[in-house]
């Protein structure tokens, strides 16, 4: 799959160097694994490069937009990220192979019940800066405010301190869910606002070759059933793989 002209143009080092947005605990984490990072981002990574038979770096970013411009400036050599039109600018996307939700948690102030009544003026909604969520609500939200913050964290204490009940922190489901399992008081609005396709991302400068072999390892890695048992064996529940023939949901966490 990966002749030598391949592996040059795709490690250009002599080593797989691999950007990991951490704020994605359902890619870049695991509930079981020791050591850090784990997770299917890292066990694909590492399959990668064993089949191209180089070493590899972790290069782990707190928001998507850092791993984005590590891409973008030829600081990495793969990542994986949600598909966006506006990142598309800066980086080139894979097919997607993982479907995410996105949803809302509110305090216990809150009169919201779902996410269709986001939308309306004086709510402030709580996003991490340049996520796939952010860049998506940025289009879409028409009455609603947005506060960017840094981190999870920053987005989930903003929250906590929030006495007016217009508050809504905006996230992955997975870790909307956590958060609430962890402090009491909060809940998960009814419904999801977006649907976020994950992708195998590489610089613009790669060329429609080497392209389409990390299109056909992914491709593999889907198929073979690699990507589900990745998510199964770290616990990683409501991740939906996608393939050439559909969409099929992972294996609940045993």
């Amino acid at each position: 799959m990966f002749d030598a002209a391949l592996r040059a143009e795709l490690v250009p080092t002599g080593r797989l160097r691999v950007s990991l947005n951490m704020a994605n605990p359902v890619l870049a984490d695991s509930h079981t694994a020791a050591e850090k990072p784990a997770g299917v981002t890292i066990d694909l990574s590492r399959e990668l490069a064993r089949r191209l038979d180089v070493e590899l770096d972790f290069l782990q970013w707190r928001s998507p937009g850092e791993s984005v411009l590590a891409l973008a400036r030829g600081l990495a050599d793969v990542g994986y990220l949600a598909v966006d039109p506006q990142r598309a600018e800066q980086v080139q996307f894979t097919t997607p192979y993982v479907q995410i939700e996105a949803c809302y948690m509110v305090g216990t102030k809150s009169r919201l019940q779902n996410q269709l009544e986001v939308d309306r003026p004086g709510v402030e909604v709580l996003v991490i800066e340049t996520s796939a969520y952010d860049l998506y609500l940025t289009r879409h939200l028409q009455q609603a405010s947005i506060a960017r913050l840094p981190t999870a964290e920053d987005v989930f204490q903003k929250l906590l301190r929030d006495t007016t009940g217009q508050s809504v922190a905006a996230g992955i489901k997975q870790a909307l869910l956590a958060q609430a399992q962890r402090v009491g008081g909060l809940r998960l609005l009814d419904g999801h606002f977006m649907a976020i396709r994950q992708a195998m991302v590489l610089p613009q400068s790669i060329g429609v070759k080497a392209r389409a072999a990390v299109e056909a390892f992914l491709s593999e890695m889907v198929s073979s059933g690699f990507v589900a048992e990745s998510l199964s064996r770290h616990r990683i529940a409501g991740v939906t793989v996608i393939d050439m023939g559909g969409a099929i949901p992972s294996a609940p966490p045993e």
